[in-house]
C-alpha cells in the first residue's frame, strides 16, 4: 500500500490531502525481539464454530457460563447446610415482604446508584410491594450466589453476575402496568406516550443498523469536535501525531505528549471547546502533541502491542523530541494508553532512555490482579473464545465491546434507557460524549489477544514477567515524578487498582481521586457543577498507604482536578520561552488537524 492509499480522499477537503513527497519515512524497524509464549494461531474448524457462536452471543464464552453454574450447582448440590441457610433466608425475606404489605414498612432501601425506584410513587401501595419485593428477591439472589465454599472466585462472579441479568430483566420498573411513572404519563397523554415510544424503538432499531445515533450529524469531527488548533507533522501506519497551535506568546520548554488508548478515538480528550483537555492545556502555556490511532480492518489483524509501542508512543517521542530540540518530554496516557505508556517508560528507564520529564496516566492499571468487573469476561475459556472469533474477522468490533460494556451496566444502559425512550416516549439529547462514544474503533486480533493474556490472565507487567524487545521490564525502574488520576465510579479501571501502582513504584506518586466515571470524570472541565476530587503526595522512598486509608488522609478540593494537573505539571517545567516552530526540517506540518485517521469508519 502506499503512503497516498493511506488517506482517504472522501475525508478530507483536496486542499489539505498532503503530497507523497510530505509523508515521513516509517521509522526503522526494531530488533526482532524474543518469541512470547503466544496461543496457536490459525483458523480451525472449531474456531469456525466458535466465530459463529459469538455473533449470536455477543461474544460471551457458552461455556464459560456452563462451567461457572457447573461449578456453583455442584458444590450447592453436596452443602445441604448451606442450602438449609439458604432456604432460611429466602423465609425471612418473605417475612420482611409481609410487612411491607401489611404496615407499609420499607424492608430494604434501593442502592444510590439505581434510579429505577427512584420516584416518590414506588413507595406508595401497591407499587412499594412490588419495588420491594423485588429488591428482596435480589438480595437474596446475591447470597445465594455468594458461595457455598469451594466454588472457584471467577466462576462465583460469573454466577452473581448471570444471576443479576436475570433479576434485572424481571425488574417491575420493566413492566409498564407495574411502573407507576409509565401508568402517569400514559393518563397523562392519553397513551400517545406507547405510541412515540414505538417510533422510538424503530429508530432504534434503523440507528443500531447504520452504527450513527441520530441527532449525531449536528457533531462534525474538525469543527464542532477534535477542533483545536494544530498540525499534523508525523505519520506512519499506526498513528498520525498532532502538533497544537499555541495560544500563549511563550510556553514552557518541556512538550506534553498524550497517548490516548486505541479502544477509543483520541478526541475524548478534545471535545468541544468549553470541555477539551487538549484546549485547556495549550491555554496554560504548553506546547502540546497527541497521537491519533489508526482505526485498524482485518488487514492489520497482525498488529501486536509491540508495534503499539514501537511505532506508537516511541515513533512519537522520537518526533516530539526532535521538534522541541531534544528537551525532555512530559508523557500522559490515557486508559490503555496509560498502560502503554508506563510499558514503554519502564523500557526506557531500563535501557537507559532519559527523554521524560514525568508521566500522568490517567485511568490506567499496571497492575491487572483486580481489575474490577471487566473480570467476569478474562477468564481463559472466554479469551479462547475471543480468539476464536477475532481470528475469523481479523479484528474486534466496536459493537462487540460496547455490548460488554453495556452489560456491566446495564440498569443504566439498557434497561433505564428501555423505560425511558419506549415507556416514556421521552428521548435523550445528543451531547459532544455521546457523539464520540458513537464514534467506535476495533481492536486488532492480535494485539487483543496479547493484551487479555499477558496483562490480564497473566499479569505479566505487575509481575516482572512482560518482555520488550527480549528482555524484561518493570514500573519500579522508572525514576520520574508520576501524576495518577482515578475515578469514583469507573468500572473499566477501578480506582483502587489503579491505586496499586504505589506497590509496583516507589518514587515520588501524587494520586487524585475525581469524582465520575470513566470518560465524564477525566474530562470534566473547571467549573463544571459538582465535580470534586481528592489529592495527596507520596514522596519518594515513603511507606505504603492503603487506598482507603490515603482516602481518609487525601485532602479533599472542590471542582475539576485538572487545574492542579496543570499546576504540578507547571513546579516540574522550567520558565516559558517563545514557543517551538510547528514541525521541523525532519517532521515537517503535513496537513491540519485533527488529520486522517480520526475521521475512519
Amino acid at each position: 500500500m502506499t503512503k497516498d492509499a493511506l488517506l482517504p480522499p472522501a475525508t478530507l477537503p483536496p486542499a489539505t490531502l498532503p503530497p507523497a513527497a510530505l509523508l515521513p519515512a516509517p521509522a526503522p524497524a526494531a530488533a526482532p525481539s524474543a518469541p512470547e509464549p503466544r496461543p496457536r494461531h490459525g483458523v480451525t474448524l472449531d474456531g469456525v464454530i466458535h466465530a459463529a457462536e459469538g455473533m449470536m452471543s455477543g461474544g460471551l464464552s457458552p461455556g464459560a457460563q456452563w462451567l461457572a453454574f457447573a461449578d456453583w450447582g455442584l458444590h450447592l448440590a453436596n452443602a445441604p447446610f448451606r442450602r438449609y441457610e439458604l432456604a432460611q433466608a429466602w423465609a425471612r425475606q418473605l417475612h420482611r415482604l409481609y410487612d411491607v404489605a401489611a404496615f407499609g414498612e420499607t424492608a430494604i432501601e434501593r442502592a444510590p446508584n439505581d434510579h429505577r425506584f427512584k420516584d416518590a410513587d414506588w413507595r406508595t401501595p401497591p407499587f412499594n410491594f412490588y419495588a420491594q419485593g423485588f429488591l428482596l428477591t435480589q438480595e437474596w439472589l446475591e447470597q445465594a450466589a455468594n458461595g457455598p465454599r469451594g466454588v472457584e472466585p471467577a466462576n462465583s462472579r460469573i454466577v452473581s453476575f448471570a444471576l443479576r441479568q436475570l433479576a434485572d430483566m424481571a425488574s417491575p420498573s420493566n413492566l409498564p402496568w407495574l411502573n407507576p411513572e409509565v401508568l402517569r404519563e400514559a393518563m397523562n397523554t392519553g397513551g400517545a406516550n406507547f405510541v412515540v415510544g414505538a417510533v422510538n424503538f424503530l429508530t432504534d432499531l434503523q440507528e443500531a443498523e447504520s452504527g450513527r445515533p441520530s441527532g449525531q450529524d449536528q457533531f462534525v469531527i474538525g469543527r464542532d469536535l477534535a477542533a483545536t488548533p494544530g498540525e499534523v507533522v508525523y505519520r506512519n501506519e499506526l498513528i498520525e501525531l498532532i502538533q497544537y497551535a499555541p495560544t500563549t506568546s511563550r510556553t514552557r520548554p518541556q512538550p506534553v505528549l498524550i497517548v490516548p488508548a486505541w479502544i477509543m478515538k483520541y478526541y475524548i480528550l478534545d471535545l468541544s471547546a468549553h470541555n477539551s483537555v487538549i484546549r485547556l492545556l495549550v491555554a496554560q502555556g504548553f506546547t502540546v502533541f497527541c497521537i491519533s490511532w489508526r482505526n485498524p480492518g482485518s488487514d492489520q489483524r497482525d498488529l501486536s502491542l509491540e508495534d503499539y509501542r514501537r511505532l506508537g508512543v516511541m515513533a512519537a517521542l522520537d518526533a516530539v523530541s526532535d521538534i522541541c530540540g531534544g528537551t525532555k518530554i512530559h508523557a500522559c496516557g490515557y486508559c490503555l494508553g496509560g498502560t502503554m505508556l508506563a510499558i514503554a517508560a519502564s523500557a526506557m528507564a531500563r535501557d537507559g532512555d532519559d527523554r521524560l520529564q514525568s508521566v500522568t496516566l490517567l485511568c490506567a492499571q499496571t497492575d491487572f490482579s483486580e481489575p474490577g468487573e471487566l473480570q467476569l469476561f478474562i477468564t481463559e475459556d472466554q479469551v479462547a473464545f475471543l480468539e476464536d472469533m477475532m481470528r475469523a474477522q481479523g479484528y474486534l468490533d466496536s459493537r462487540q465491546m460496547s455490548g460488554a460494556f453495556r452489560l456491566l451496566r446495564s440498569n443504566d444502559l439498557v434497561w433505564s434507557r428501555m423505560i425511558k425512550t419506549g415507556m416514556l416516549g421521552q428521548r435523550t439529547h445528543p451531547n459532544d460524549l455521546m457523539a464520540w462514544n458513537a464514534d467506535g474503533t476495533r481492536m486488532p486480533a492480535r494485539m487483543h489477544a496479547e493484551y487479555l493474556r499477558r496483562l490480564f490472565l497473566e499479569d505479566a507487567l505487575a509481575e516482572g514477567r512482560y518482555f520488550v524487545e527480549g528482555r524484561p521490564i518493570v514500573v519500579g525502574d522508572v525514576r520520574v515524578p508520576i501524576f495518577v488520576v482515578g475515578t469514583e465510579t469507573d468500572h473499566i479501571a477501578p480506582w483502587r487498582s489503579v491505586y496499586k501502582i504505589h506497590l509496583l513504584n516507589d518514587g515520588e506518586i501524587t494520586f487524585a481521586l475525581t469524582s465520575g466515571g470513566h470518560n465524564a470524570g477525566v474530562v470534566s472541565e473547571p467549573g463544571h457543577k459538582g465535580r470534586r476530587f481528592s489529592i495527596a503526595r507520596r514522596a519518594a522512598g515513603a511507606l505504603y498507604v492503603g487506598p482507603d486509608e490515603w482516602l481518609k488522609r487525601a485532602e479533599r478540593r472542590e471542582g475539576s482536578w485538572q487545574p492542579a494537573w496543570w499546576a504540578w505539571l507547571a513546579e516540574r517545567s522550567g520558565e516559558p520561552v517563545a514557543p517551538p516552530p510547528s514541525g521541523s526540517a525532519r517532521f515537517p506540518a503535513l496537513y491540519p488537524a485533527p488529520g486522517a485517521y480520526v475521521r475512519e469508519p
